[in-house]
Order: C-alpha cells, then structure tokens, then sequence
C-alpha cells in the first residue's frame, strides 16, 4: 500500500510583492516529499479557496508580510467554509504575537514566524495530516 503524499497549497494574500519566503519554504516541503502549489502573487480570499478546491489540497499555508492578515485571513476561512472545505490552514510571515489567539480561534492551526525552523513547519504538517486522517 502506498502512501498518498500530503498536497499542499502555498498562497500569498494580499498585495504583498514579497514572496521569497513562501518560495522557500514550497522547496523545503517538496523536498520533503510533499506536493507543492504555490499560488503566485496577490491572491484574493476568493482564488486562494477556488485552488483549493480545484487542487484538493490537504494543507493551505498562507504567507503574509503586508499586515492585512486580521482582515485578509478572515476573508479565506470564510470562503472554506462556504465551498464546503476543510483543509488545515497555517500561516507564516510578520504576525504580532498579539494577534495569534484571534487568528487561531478563526481555524488558523498554527502560525509560524520569523526564525521558525524548517523542520518545525515540516513535522507540525506531516503530524497535522496523520491526525487529521486518524
């Protein structure tokens, strides 16, 4: 039997023209065996939930630097939600601390800052889908 490789979405919200970061870290989970899509640039709430949808993703990993994550982050949830999807949702980039609590009870499942290993993003994914899969 073999095992079906985890797919993962990375997206750039937002007007954010920064995306070496997201870049990297797609590579770091492509090495790591995943599948890996990578949006592109300023993508709205509304094609981050279509790719989705289309891709059948397990993982969606949102990269954010703009600070527009309280109102972007929302946004994505809510359109989901609304196509009926469920993947795990991360998030990587310049998020204060203070707004970790309002991001994780919106569904956001982990957040992962500057100075997060790489390691830390691949093992909390490939954890996140084993227990999802149960």
């Amino acid at each position: 039997m073999t095992q079906q490789k985890i797919r993962v979405l990375v997206a750039k919200p937002g007007l954010d023209g920064h995306d070496r970061g997201a870049k990297l870290v797609a590579r770091i989970l492509r090495d790591a065996g995943m599948e890996v899509i990578y949006s592109g640039l300023r993508q709205t709430p509304e094609m981050i939930a279509e790719t989705v949808l289309q891709e059948d993703v397990d993982v969606v990993g949102l990269s954010i630097l703009s600070g527009a994550h309280l109102e972007l982050f929302p946004a994505i949830m809510e359109r989901l939600r609304e196509k009926g999807l469920n993947p795990i949702v991360v998030a990587g980039g310049i998020i204060p601390e203070e707004d970790i609590p309002s991001l994780q009870q919106m569904g956001i499942k982990s957040i992962f800052g500057p100075g997060s290993s790489t390691g830390e993003i691949v093992d909390y994914i490939r954890d996140a889908v084993a227990a999802k899969q149960g």
